[in-house]
């Protein structure tokens, strides 16, 4: 290995390079950094964590195999310590968006890993006999197999941390479904006056949805439990002892705390990604719900004096440059900002993986960068959410009882004792007038006062069963 100024030359199939000296990563990274310089993003690190912590399990199989020195396999160990510490996060350098189906971040991984073994072994960067990224660090593996199994690690770690997002969310909406469950409001069908709710009533549907998404996030981990580690490059496991592959996976349910298991047929999972298409179409029905919650709370906080102002959401920033005092729903249009990058980004997941071909799918990069942007989006975005908005929602009870005593319809509450034509014609009568249907009923005397309160007693009018004649009725 040569130096030249602040340059050191690797060698490749391809030729000579020359890799900055301070680099810990090589010449396959380097080419990929010419290649593929178009996103501007960098591989997600929780996707670099996990093939790094392959990369430890590999070393520490390889070390019970005694494949290779044992100073070798300790110091990659050490290596992949030091980097899920937090070190060597600058040398992860390759854009996001690759060919190669990942292998320009493998090796780049391999690369980083090795150069510092050899340093911590007493060699200097570039001199891979002392430790080489393929040999050693790469020893009976494949891209093909390190990837997915890492993307499969990342995506459940992720996972989790949404479904505790989700359960935080769930228990804030309930806390209001408890609290407004007395507060009768309009409902509204078409954005059209429809039969009354209790404000409690719509932040109890609000939750039984996001209840719905935890439980489906909650099992899609089981799909992503099976890793094809040990395959190698087209599943068939060539060039990886079976040995080798059953301590491969004991050994990542240790370091990982998750319950893989290993593939009976890797090939499967080498070439089919339809897993991660059935999980990111789980984030798109939870964004899909998240839209809509989020679309809702905007409308009925709208005003405060031009809307409906039924709902007042806090006040997180000042909302206009060249209006004072208004303040917008931003916490829910951040919300819905995120939830239409997901729907997105399920799109990208769904292209990608029908176009693998063969033995082997080349857009793995594009389905990780999407999906588990989807997972962090998607708890973060709920994190906030409900922090800064939904625990501080409040509802504002006389506008919701304004707006229902305006309109008409109460009416339908009276079908059945008085029939379908004198309800219609009272509902008209009070839009005619400006009154209220309780109004025009105790003025008409079609029924005794008594019983019209009696039938519009918010227990009556939100439960099943005829109001003023109870459930069975």
């Amino acid at each position: 290995m040569e130096t030249s100024g602040g340059f050191r030359l690797e060698q490749d199939a391809l030729g000579t390079l020359e890799v900055p000296v301070s680099a810990y990563y090589g010449i396959h990274t380097l080419r990929a950094l010419e290649n593929f310089a178009v996103s501007g993003r960098l591989v997600n690190p929780h996707q670099i964590r996990a093939m790094v912590t392959v990369k430890k399990a590999a070393a520490l199989a390889h070390l019970k195999l005694n494949s290779y020195p044992p100073e070798i396999a300790i110091a990659i160990v050490q290596t992949c310590n030091e980097i899920h510490a937090g070190g060597l996060a600058g040398q992860f350098v390759v854009d996001a968006l690759q060919g190669g189906a990942g292998t320009s971040t493998n090796m780049n991984v391999n690369e980083v890993v090795a150069n510092r073994a050899v340093e911590l072994l007493g060699g200097v960067r570039g001199d891979y006999t002392v430790v080489h990224p393929l040999d050693h660090v790469n020893c009976c593996q494949s891209t093909n197999d390190v990837y997915p199994t890492a993307l499969r690690i990342a995506a459940i770690g992720l996972l989790r941390k949404l479904s505790e997002a989700c359960a935080s969310l769930q228990e804030a909406l309930q806390e209001k479904e408890l609290k407004y469950a007395e507060v009768l409001k309009l409902g509204r069908t078409e954005l059209m006056d429809a039969l009354p709710v209790t404000a409690g009533q719509s932040f109890g549907a609000y939750a039984r949805a996001v209840q719905r998404d935890r439980w489906r996030l909650y099992k899609a981990e089981e799909r992503l439990r099976e890793i094809n580690i040990g395959g190698t490059a087209v599943g068939t496991g060539m060039n990886a002892p079976v040995k080798y592959t059953f301590y491969m996976t004991e050994l990542l349910q240790e370091l990982t705390g998750f319950g893989l298991a290993r593939s009976d047929f890797p090939m499967d999972g080498t070439q089919n990604m339809d897993v991660f298409t059935e999980v990111s179409g789980l984030l798109k029905a939870a964004a899909v719900n998240l839209l809509k919650i989020s679309g809702d709370l905007r409308l009925l906080a709208s005003g405060p004096a031009g809307g409906l102002g039924e709902l007042k959401l806090p006040p997180v920033q000042a909302g206009s440059s060249i209006m004072p005092g208004k303040v917008n729903p931003v916490m829910a249009e951040m919300l819905g900002t995120a939830a239409m990058r997901v729907i997105a980004n399920d799109t990208a997941v769904t292209m990608a993986s029908g176009s693998g071909q063969l033995e082997l799918n080349a857009f793995l990069p594009l389905i990780a960068d999407a999906l588990l942007d989807s997972l962090e989006l998607l708890q973060r975005a709920v994190t906030h959410f409900t922090e800064r908005c939904v625990r501080g929602i409040i509802v504002n009870g006389d506008r919701c009882t304004e707006l229902l005593e305006r309109s008409g319809v109460y009416a339908a509450a009276f079908i059945s004792h008085i029939g379908y034509d004198k309800s219609a014609e009272a509902a008209t009568r009070a839009m005619e007038e400006g009154k209220t249907i309780r109004q025009v009923l105790l003025d008409s005397g079609l029924l005794p006062g008594e019983k019209v309160e009696q039938i519009l007693n918010p227990n009556q009018l939100t439960k099943p069963g005829i109001p003023g004649k109870g459930r069975d009725q």
